[in-house]
């Protein structure tokens, strides 16, 4: 099943927690999940620094589960709502 995930900022996020070493591992992680053909497409906003991503999972809560895995939604500094 196909899974838009349409990132999103929680409120009060600063831009300190962002490091370099983060931002790299996250690069990695979502690279990771492309070549494993779970991240089918992804995107990022002209209008906001948000990403688009289409996942194939077998259902919402399995796509929820591997968004959990990247490290910037494990430091709670961004989410994603999900649309099967």
């Amino acid at each position: 099943m196909k899974i838009l995930a349409i990132e999103h900022d929680p409120p009060d996020v600063a831009d300190e927690p962002f490091t370099e070493p983060l931002l790299i591992a996250e690069a990695q992680r979502a690279w990771d999940l492309h070549e494993s053909d779970v991240i089918r497409e992804l995107y990022f906003r002209a209008d906001r620094t948000e990403a688009v991503l289409i996942l194939e999972c077998t259902d919402v809560d399995e796509a929820r589960s591997i968004l959990d895995t990247l490290p910037l939604v494990r430091e709670k500094l961004i989410g994603f709502e999900l649309f099967p």
